[in-house]
């Protein structure tokens, strides 16, 4: 099973997506001439106005369902992998593609909303398989992708994150009794870890989706700032070594210890799982959003971007590396190119910063990661789940299979339960599997919609002109711009879709009143 995930992420992972992550950010940024700079004032502002409505979401919540899905266990074992087979060198291109996928952000979250659509009960949906079918008019496309994230989301990546829980309540209180089972030996500790995560994700995500905005907004900024708080505690204590440890990783990025393709692939394949930039998991919940212009929610989702991997995924590199808790895995079997720590400590884990906390604050490092991976990893995984869910309503628009959500509840629950109990290497490999998939049909997608009609670039040029102008109510008309099949917005501007259009089949889409 290993090698072939490991065979299937070499074809995904190769460098073509690797400088296509990096290229759409740099396309991305030059074309909205550095929105992620520009209007990082604006940012603030949106984020801290806006409400919820009957059919969506507040601009916060909508932030705090799309962090939960990017601070997770990214930020945490992630940012340990990435030093661990990149040297220090991966975490400045960590660095790298979330400056510049920022851009992307904006402009994915922006398309999806100008693509949303109100569902059968009444919730805001959209993500890429709505903007694909509508803005690039290839239906089969957006149906490639649908598929391929509820497989991604519904059993792929929840095993990353519930996995990373299980592995780190084990390195905090030990692993118990050891359990013959049919897939191996496993410690009382996973068996017990998986139940109980299994029996709460189970409770929320048949809540539906107001349930988990309301959990995933309180408690996202409260382990997010904890965290930080700890991190900056540490960096405090050590704050003659910050220079050095900056120059370290600036250094090590273009004369790397791991070789340049290593600090770069490794920096930029856990920059987007972490941060998610361009991935495509962003703009599900930033359609949920309800918002007066589509550019508001791009940027806010822009912003995520900064908190996630500015941040969060700083806070981690710099804490592993001033307390010098970390491998650096050299091209041969086995090989070391730095060794501080015991050879059988994988860099596939939360283990490298629970010993970073541990040695500067001893008793405290092990159980608090723990605690903290917990709900980082939750959160995601239920933002996981929403936006599987989103794909199985943008399918079932079309085909209609009785019982998939309450499937999909269930096949999610054993994957994040199997998730807790398998071995690390796996969990990450098939997690990789899932965000590549996803990244090269995003990207891909989002380019090829920017050289058609670039409504998401038109969405931010109209809402700088209301800011230029100083209105207060800012609106949002499609047709004016342009803008085809923006159904929803066509609607709320002009009481009626304007037009009878098509959807890329040649088949006439639905005129409402």
């Amino acid at each position: 099973m290993q090698s072939l995930v490991d065979f299937l992420n070499g074809i995904i992972w190769s460098p073509v997506l690797i400088y296509l992550c990096l290229g759409a950010g740099l396309f991305y940024s030059i074309t909205t001439r550095f929105v992620q700079l520009r209007h990082f004032r604006e940012m603030w502002r949106l984020l801290l106005s806006g409400k919820s409505s009957a059919q969506g979401i507040s601009s916060f919540q909508a932030l705090a369902v799309s962090l939960s899905g990017r601070v997770g266990t990214g930020n945490i074992a992630g940012v340990a992998a990435a030093i661990g087979f990149g040297g220090p060198g991966a975490v400045f291109w960590m660095w790298v593609v979330a400056f510049l996928g920022a851009a992307t952000a904006y402009s994915e979250s922006a398309l999806a909303q100008i693509y949303k659509e109100e569902d059968e009960d009444g919730q805001f949906r959209g993500g890429p398989a709505y903007y694909i079918e509508k803005a690039m008019g290839q239906k089969w496309y957006a149906w490639i992708f649908a598929i391929a994230t509820i497989f991604a989301c519904g059993v792929l990546l929840p095993g990353v994150q519930s996995n990373s829980i299980g592995n780190a309540v084990e390195a905090a209180f030990g692993p118990g009794q050891m359990i013959e089972t049919t897939i191996g030996t496993i410690s009382l500790a996973k068996i017990v870890t998986g139940t109980f995560v299994s029996i709460i994700l189970a409770f929320i995500i048949f809540g539906g989706v107001k349930r988990i905005a309301s959990f995933t907004q309180v408690v996202v900024p409260f382990m997010a700032l904890a965290y930080i708080v700890i991190a900056f505690i540490i960096i405090l204590l050590n704050i003659n070594m910050v220079p050095s440890i900056f120059m370290m990783i600036v250094g090590d990025a273009f004369t790397p210890m791991a070789g340049v393709g290593a600090a770069i692939g490794w920096g930029v394949k856990r920059g987007v799982y972490s941060n998610e930039a361009g991935q495509g998991t962003g703009p599900h919940a930033a359609a949920a959003a309800d918002v007066q212009h589509p550019a508001q929610q791009g940027l806010v989702q822009s912003f995520s971007i900064y908190i996630d991997t500015l941040l969060v995924c700083s806070a981690t590199a710099f804490m592993i590396l001033i307390t010098g808790a970390y491998n650096v895995h050299g091209g041969a079997e086995g090989a070391f190119l730095v060794q501080n720590l015991a050879a059988d400590i994988g860099a596939n884990g939360p283990v490298f910063t629970q010993m970073a906390i541990e040695s500067a604050m001893p008793g405290i490092g092990k159980p608090f990661i723990a605690f903290a991976l917990f709900f980082f990893a939750f959160t995601t995984i239920l933002a996981y789940y929403y936006i599987a869910e989103t794909n199985i309503a943008y399918i079932r628009r079309t085909v209609k299979f009785p019982g998939m959500m309450f499937v999909l509840k269930v096949i999610l629950t054993v994957a994040v339960f199997y998730g807790t109990v398998k071995t690390a290497n796996l969990a990450w490999a098939m997690g990789d599997v899932g965000v590549g998939l996803m990244a090269w049909l995003n990207i891909v997608g989002i380019l090829i919609i920017f050289f058609l009609s670039k409504p998401a670039l038109k969405a931010l040029k109209d809402y700088e002109e209301q800011q230029k102008a100083g209105v207060t109510e800012f609106t949002f008309d499609p047709v004016k711009l342009g803008i085809k099949n923006a159904d929803f917005w066509e609607k709320k501007f002009h009481g009626k879709v304007s037009s009878e259009q098509t959807d890329g089949d040649a088949e006439p889409v639905k005129t409402t009143v």
